[in-house]
């Protein structure tokens, strides 16, 4: 058993261990803040709205660890701050500013990075306030009538003491995440949407067989767990895959010494834009149900279209899906830039020229590998929901969580397997087999 032994060694590293110890401890303060129910609600009326309804509301509860059915000091989770990350990066096309930070290195990455906040913070007010008008419109429209009032006394100061609490507890989770990628584990950011999305899993086992009555079919339980066996191995093989292009180093002499001439490559992964595609495509198919309950004429009619689970919902996501992939791809990632960087460094693609016929090369290459990347995200997002819907399981646990689940626990992995590697132990699959991350043992 060589990967429990593997796992075995992490207490006897000091710092890894209180790495992963301030790491879990983090989590658990998160936790613990998602059962913190804001003032002047009733969570359990809420609890039964969000058991009732979907789309919109099912989603933000999902990525919020279930914060938002508890109506948590956590209820917006840290979407925030990821929409305000995608911004900062999306400026970067039209803002010189912001791109002349990102090339003066550590200095404007830290400026770029506290502006981030700010913007988390601006999006946070605004959210909080629809949540907050959200709240009180469920009083007359569902709650009422239905489950019970959720706000108790609705008014302004309800909703400018809403927007202050939730405010403060994505600004709380926006440290903590930045605390534990310092002083912990892995990203910080990611293993709190990390724990939030697995949160779910007992519970949602728990309805399927609450709505099962006890019977339960083992060929649907068998051939879903198969489906998701499957989708968790192609996620793992295709986060990991690279397209290597070699690059060699000019040879050049100083006084008696000869440097360079070596060969190395240029790593260039299949899934550059990672999960930002799916997060892009499921908030612009979700914008129709915001707009629905704002009562602007025509949308809800086009949110009925978009149904989850229906045939025109799933294409719509897959197109976007797709799109995205290359949209982002374009964005982040500047083949003249590499070409620059390498023609400074005084290397090169062999059979290729440095400068442009360098970035011609590189684009091409990057569309090509690209385009199996889109596919290998729209299918992996679509699938699972399919299948769920096929087999009527009341599973939220869909591509776009896989996604995020599987990529989280490879990068946290890799990280502790590096800290056990530099410490001269073993990583975590053993001395004879292939690292996590790629490389191989000598």
């Amino acid at each position: 058993m060589a990967l429990f032994s593997g796992f075995s060694n992490i207490p006897r590293i000091p710092e890894l261990r209180n790495r992963v110890l301030f790491t879990l401890g983090v989590l658990v303060v998160y936790r613990l803040g998602v059962f913190i129910t804001i003032p002047g609600v009733d969570r359990t009326v809420m609890q039964a709205l969000v058991g009732s309804t979907g789309g919109i509301v099912a989603m933000l509860n999902m990525f919020s660890g279930g914060a938002l059915e508890n109506l948590s000091i956590f209820a917006l989770g840290i979407m925030p701050y990821i929409s305000s990350s995608i911004i900062m990066q999306l400026m970067g096309l039209v803002s010189k500013q912001v791109e002349e930070l990102r090339r003066e290195g550590e200095q404007g990455r830290r400026k770029i990075e506290q502006w981030t906040r700010y913007g988390a913070i601006v999006l946070s007010l605004v959210q909080a306030f629809w949540v907050s008008t959200m709240l009180e419109g469920q009083n007359a429209d569902m709650g009422g009538g239905q489950f019970g009032d959720v706000v108790a006394s609705p008014g302004w100061g309800f909703r400018l003491l809403t927007m202050l609490t939730l405010t403060t507890g994505t600004a709380l989770i926006m440290w903590m995440g930045e605390q534990a990628t310092d002083r912990g584990i892995g990203n910080g950011i990611s293993l709190i949407i990390f724990a939030s999305i697995v949160s779910g899993i007992p519970g949602a086992t728990g309805r399927y067989f609450a709505a099962s009555a006890g019977q339960i079919q083992p060929l649907t339980v068998l051939i879903v767990a198969a489906v998701f066996v499957v989708c968790i191995a192609t996620v793992v093989f295709f986060e990991r895959a690279q397209r290597r292009i070699p690059i060699q180093y000019a040879r050049r002499q100083v006084g008696r010494r000869v440097y360079g001439g070596q060969s190395a490559h240029l790593p260039l992964k299949v899934n550059m834009a990672s999960m930002i595609p799916p997060i892009f495509a499921s908030s612009l198919l979700m914008f129709p149900a915001t707009l629905s309950s704002m009562n602007i004429p025509g949308m809800s009619r086009l949110n009925g279209m978009l149904n989850r689970g229906d045939w025109v919902f799933n294409s719509a996501f897959a197109a976007l899906i797709i799109f995205f992939c290359f949209f982002y791809t374009a964005v982040t990632f500047q083949p003249v830039d590499v070409a620059d960087n390498l023609k400074r460094q005084q290397a090169n693609v062999p059979g290729i020229r440095p400068g442009r016929q360098t970035a011609e090369y590189i684009d091409r290459v990057v569309s090509r590998i690209t385009v199996g990347g889109a596919i290998y995200v729209a299918t992996i997002c679509v699938i699972p929901a399919v299948v769920a819907s096929a087999f009527r399981m009341p599973f939220q646990f869909g591509g776009t969580s896989l996604m995020i689940v599987v990529g989280v626990a490879l990068e946290t992995v890799n990280q502790i397997e590096a800290h056990l590697i530099t410490q001269s132990y073993e990583g975590l699959t053993g001395p004879r087999a292939a690292r996590l991350s790629g490389r191989r043992p000598a």
